[in-house]
């Protein structure tokens, strides 16, 4: 029998590059599931070759279908530091894997918003569409990004931003599956 859920909440895990977003995020989505609640949305997964990043898969996580969305060798007028975006990836997968979690999810997930979603109005209406939605969302945020899209989500008042850091970042899933389920204090 799944916990109950408290009133929807949304959640962003603020940090820098490398600070543990994601690994966070992929923490809490199992504990979360551990309990039985339905985790949907997106993450981001690093292509690692000879040991070092090289671009990221978007993944649906109700369907752990896959896409290249950003790669060092991916030529396009999109860019993100090294990697050349394909923002296609991004419109098809990660807009539908938003619209999914929406419709059957307890609990979804956007991974790196504002960091890679470069220059697209179909991802940023799915992500405020999503942001509407009265279901509990968590998201990670770029610490620094100037991204209006990120400033627009930084600035709405239900938004409960945390920080990951190398203090707290083994202790933070468990502080926000509490939050989640309305056992916090």
């Amino acid at each position: 029998m799944p916990r109950r859920l408290s009133a929807p909440v949304k959640i962003g895990i603020a940090g820098l590059p490398g600070s543990g977003k994601t690994q966070t995020l992929l923490r809490i989505i199992q504990l979360l599931e551990a309990e039985g609640i339905v985790v949907g949305g997106m993450v981001t997964e690093p292509i690692i070759e000879k040991r070092r990043p090289v671009g990221f898969h978007l993944v649906h996580w109700a369907t752990q279908e896959r896409g290249v969305f950003a790669h060092e060798n991916l030529k396009s007028r999109h860019r993100s530091g090294r990697y050349g975006i394909a923002v296609e990836v991004l419109e098809d997968l990660g807009v539908r894997a938003l619209a999914d979690a929406r419709e059957s999810a307890d609990v979804i997930v956007i991974d790196e918003v504002g960091k890679l979603e470069v220059d697209s109005e179909i991802f940023t209406q799915a992500v405020v569409a999503t942001l509407e939605t009265p279901k509990t969302t968590l998201m990670t945020l770029h610490k620094k990004s100037r991204n209006p899209l990120l400033q627009d989500i930084r600035r709405r008042d239900e938004l409960r931003l945390l920080e990951v850091t190398p203090v707290n970042k083994n202790l933070l899933p468990f502080k926000v599956v509490r939050l989640i389920q309305g056992t916090a204090h």
